[in-house]
C-alpha cells in the first residue's frame, strides 16, 4: 500500500497548523510502516488530500482516473474560516459551499475531532467521517534544559519573570483581542505571542493591536526549534483563547511539554480536555485574568501531569495505526464496489 499524502502550497502552510499536520503524517506512516509520496506523479494507491485549494479538484480528478480511492483530510471548515482575514465573514458562505463540493468528491473524510466531525455532518455530507488526532511528537517537547535555557536567553528573562504564552496566527477568532486585554489586566506578568500573519491580510483592529500593545506584551513572530519547545516548557502558563477551533494544535504541544494550560471553554474541546483535571477552562476576561493568576501563583492545583498524558493518547505512533486501519478500510470497500 503507497499513499499519495497531497499539500499544495506547502511553503505557505509551512508555518501553519496545517504545516505542522503535514509533518505530523509523515512521521505517523513512517511509524506505521506505511510507504507514501508527496509526489503526484509516482504511483500510489490511494489518495490523502490535506488542502482545499485550486489544484485540489485536478489531483482529485487523476486519482479517479486512475481507480484511485479519495481520502478528504478536512482541517477547514466554515466556523473557523471566519474571523481571520480581511473579508473571511463575507466569503465564508461560499467558503463552506467550496468545502462541501470538494470534501463530498471524495469516499471518505477524515477531520481531527468529534466537535469537527459534528461539523461536517452538520453540513449534509453523507460520507464514512473518521475524527483522528492530528497527533503530537512528544519526544519533541519533552523537558530539555538546553531549550529552556535557550528560550530564557533569546528574551533576556531571569528567574523572577514570570511568563504567560499563547501561539497562533494574528486572527481575531484565535482570541488575540482577549489575550490583549487580560495581559492589560495583569502587568505584572510578561505575555508572549509566538506566530505570524502578514498585517495586510487582517483587519485594521487586529493590525492596531499587533503594533500598538502594552509594553509587557511581546510579539517574536514566527519562531521555531529549541526557542518555541523551550518557551513551551519554560512558561509559567499557556493561555489559548481561540473562540473556533477543529482541534488546537498548539493546544497539543503544550500538553506534551507539561504545560499549565488555560483554554476557552468551547465545543472542539470537549469531550478530551476536562475543566481542572486536564486544563483550566474560562469564558470571560476576568475568569481568564483569575485562572492565570491561580495558575502564575501556585494557588489553583496543577493539572499538567494529566495534561501530558492526555498529549500521550495523540501521540504519533497512535495516530499511525488509526490511518492504518482507515486506509486499509476505504481500499477493501472502494475495491469490492468497484469488481
Amino acid at each position: 500500500m503507497k499513499v499519495l499524502l497531497f499539500f499544495e502550497g506547502e511553503k505557505v502552510i509551512s508555518t501553519s497548523g496545517i504545516g505542522r499536520a503535514l509533518k505530523h503524517q509523515k512521521q505517523a506512516l513512517t511509524m506505521a510502516g506505511i510507504d507514501y509520496t508527496l509526489d503526484p506523479n509516482d504511483d500510489f494507491d490511494i489518495l490523502h488530500i490535506n488542502t482545499v485549494g485550486p489544484a485540489s479538484q485536478g489531483i482529485i480528478a487523476k486519482a479517479r482516473r486512475e481507480g484511485k480511492p479519495v481520502i478528504y483530510h478536512a482541517h477547514s471548515t466554515e466556523e473557523d474560516f471566519r474571523n481571520s482575514f480581511v473579508l473571511s465573514n463575507q466569503i465564508a458562505p461560499l467558503f463552506k459551499k467550496h468545502l462541501v463540493s470538494l470534501y463530498s468528491s471524495a469516499d471518505a473524510i477524515i477531520t481531527p475531532t468529534p466537535y469537527s466531525k459534528r461539523l461536517l455532518e452538520g453540513y449534509g455530507i453523507d460520507l464514512p467521517i473518521w475524527a483522528v488526532s492530528n497527533g503530537i511528537d512528544l519526544d519533541r517537547f519533552s523537558y530539555d534544559p538546553e531549550k529552556v535555557k535557550a528560550y530564557y536567553k533569546y528574551f533576556s528573562l531571569n528567574e523572577t519573570d514570570k511568563v504567560v504564552l499563547s501561539v497562533g496566527l494574528y486572527f481575531e477568532r484565535k482570541g488575540l483581542p482577549d489575550f490583549i486585554e487580560v495581559a492589560k489586566r495583569l502587568p505584572q506578568y510578561k505575555f508572549i505571542w509566538f506566530g505570524y500573519t502578514p498585517l495586510i491580510s487582517v483587519p485594521k483592529n487586529i493590525r492596531e493591536l499587533v503594533e500598538d500593545h502594552p509594553a509587557n506584551v511581546i510579539f517574536p513572530g514566527y519562531v521555531k526549534g529549541a526557542i518555541i519547545e523551550g518557551a513551551y516548557a519554560g512558561a509559567n502558563a499557556f493561555f489559548f483563547p481561540s473562540y473556533e477551533e477543529t482541534e488546537g494544535i498548539v493546544v497539543l504541544e503544550a500538553l506534551a511539554a507539561s504545560q499549565q494550560v488555560i483554554v476557552r471553554d468551547i465545543g472542539v474541546f470537549d469531550p478530551w480536555l476536562k475543566d481542572r483535571v486536564n486544563c483550566y477552562k474560562g469564558h470571560t476576561i476576568d475568569e481568564f485574568a483569575d485562572l492565570i493568576e491561580g495558575v502564575v501563583e501556585k494557588r489553583l492545583p496543577r493539572v499538567d501531569e494529566e495534561g501530558r498524558k492526555t498529549a500521550r493518547e495523540r501521540s504519533i505512533a497512535s495516530v499511525g495505526q488509526q490511518l492504518k486501519a482507515i486506509y486499509e478500510t476505504v481500499l477493501n470497500q472502494y475495491h469490492s464496489e468497484t469488481m
